[in-house]
């Protein structure tokens, strides 16, 4: 898994590739636990180049969430058509996670409250 971080119009986005699994899920982690005291708050995780999710990987999207949320953020997804959007869609992460196709659908719909 290739994990890339960027801003842009006042969000950050996590870009991540491949496979979230047991095996790569702590490097998606240890970014999140690096852009929270980096002042990221409005925060887009795009899963458009990820092929697999494991139940590891959804675990990490709910505590990024509890962290953001925690220090006044949030946390969108981009994700495509496929096996990650169903995982998202089975578990009800979907509903919570405020799910988008893309990185600029998530930007476009406007910025969430967040204190700054």
């Amino acid at each position: 898994m290739f994990v890339d971080v960027d801003q842009r119009d006042g969000w950050w986005i996590v870009t991540a590739s491949g496979d979230i699994d047991v095996a790569t899920a702590p490097r998606l982690r240890a970014t999140f636990i690096d852009v929270v005291p980096a002042g990221g708050r409005r925060v887009v995780l795009d899963l458009t180049r990820v092929d697999f999710i494991d139940s590891f990987g959804l675990g990490v999207l709910v505590g990024a969430l509890k962290r953001l949320r925690t220090h006044g953020g949030d946390l969108r997804v981009a994700v495509g058509d496929g096996s990650v959007r169903r995982a998202l869609e089975l578990t009800g992460l979907d509903r919570i996670l405020g799910v988008a196709a893309t990185v600029d659908d998530v930007i476009t719909e406007g910025p969430v409250s967040v204190d700054e």
